[in-house]
């Protein structure tokens, strides 16, 4: 398979999602979301599907084959996340992808082993029909475990009943610190303007006088500020900001941001500019949604019905009753940290010494989008938007 077009193919499948998730979802929200997540997800229902569900689950996810969907996702959890446990500032990731099957059945051998091997996910056999609230705390604490404790109550009481067969769950977390720290000391009280026309006073980071990686286009600005380096030096992660030029620009910039190919290859920052007016929200965000409407209402329709097709997990035939996803980010004068879970229920730069002429101001003080992205492969991590720095 061609790796760099699949990769591709996910970071065009991240920001078309998020364009959807954000127009059903998050209209007047502040948001933050894995689509990377609910990809492997869905990946993994894929890996147990035939006929039209898995037709439909592959086209959704732009992958032309199961085994090249595999294959992606083993790459991911093996390459990208890699083992890093952020000594000496450098950052802390992990992905972890868990399946919870009724004990009175069994996995197939050939979705187990592609569990196993290409997820490397951890199987557990549970009681639903008897012990359905224990199962659902078990999840729950196996979320907030891999989510380094960011993400607490994933799955709400009741939501799993005594008639579960299989829950497939994915979990990602990140946590990196700036290139370049923001000083604390230069944080101040400024002014972000609302969609509404009115305005509150925020905490922004500022800077100013350093070289940054912005690029000016028509109607916004790209900002990409990159984090410490992993151990290898072959991981290079970044947080990218979207900002309109207008105050009111954002619908429009979601609009291109979830329609163009490509839109984050052809809109990177290469080039360290001198910053003029640099200042950017500190902020929190924690959002959930459930979004079984959401993939059913874009043309995946089979995997939500009896006799779907979902039929190489287990002896049964099953469907999806419910995806779960909840996600958190906290942005601020060290960096960022941020985890997403998702679950199926089936059944700054550096200064430089250099003069240059450039100079770009970049004044974050009205709703943006924002990216974290890993660079080399190009995996996009998380998407979001602020409306609001006061609102968690």
């Amino acid at each position: 398979m061609d790796l760099q077009q699949s990769i591709q193919n996910q970071s065009d499948f991240s920001l078309s999602l998020a364009k959807h998730v954000i127009t059903t979802h998050a209209r007047d929200k502040n948001l933050v979301f894995s689509p990377l997540s609910i990809h492997i997800a869905l990946s993994m229902v894929a890996a147990g599907s035939d006929g039209p569900t898995r037709d439909e689950l592959l086209g959704f996810l732009k992958s032309k084959s199961i085994e090249d969907l595999n294959f992606l996702v083993s790459e991911i959890v093996t390459g990208v996340f890699s083992k890093s446990n952020g000594g000496h500032r450098r950052p802390r990731l992990s992905l972890a992808n868990g399946v919870w099957v009724e004990q009175s059945n069994r996995l197939k051998p050939a979705f187990r082993e592609i569990m196993h091997n290409s997820y490397k996910a951890v199987s557990n056999h549970v009681d639903f029909q008897n012990k359905a609230e224990e199962v659902r705390e078990e999840v729950n604490a196996w979320a907030e475990k891999e989510t380094n404790g960011l993400i607490k109550d994933l799955l709400q009481p009741g939501s799993i009943s005594s008639d579960a067969m299989l829950i497939l769950a994915n979990a990602v977390y990140f946590k990196g610190t700036w290139q370049e720290e923001f000083d604390e000391w230069d944080t101040i009280d400024f002014e972000f303007f609302l969609q509404s026309g009115s305005s509150v006073k925020a905490r922004f980071m500022c800077g100013g006088g350093c070289y940054q990686f912005i690029r000016a286009f028509d109607g916004f600005k790209v900002l990409r500020l990159p984090y410490v380096k992993a151990e290898d030096n072959n991981r290079k992660f970044s947080m990218y900001f979207f900002l309109p030029d207008a105050k009111d620009g954002l619908p429009d910039l979601v609009k291109k941001f979830g329609s163009e190919s490509r839109f984050i290859e052809n809109h990177i920052p290469h080039k360290a500019v001198k910053a003029g007016n640099f200042i950017i929200p500190k902020f929190k965000i924690g959002f959930g949604f459930e979004a079984s409407g959401l993939v059913n209402g874009l043309g995946v329709v089979h995997p939500f019905f009896g006799g779907g097709g979902v039929s190489e997990m287990v002896e049964e035939v099953l469907y999806v009753s419910k995806i779960f996803h909840k996600s958190f980010i906290e942005v601020n004068e060290q960096g960022t940290e941020a985890a997403a879970v998702t679950e199926d229920e089936m059944g700054m730069g550096w200064c430089m010494e250099e003069e240059r002429e450039t100079t770009v101001d970049f004044v974050a003080d009205h709703p943006f989008l924002f990216v974290v992205r890993e660079d080399v492969s190009g995996v996009v991590l998380f998407v979001g938007q602020l409306l609001n720095p006061l609102d968690e």
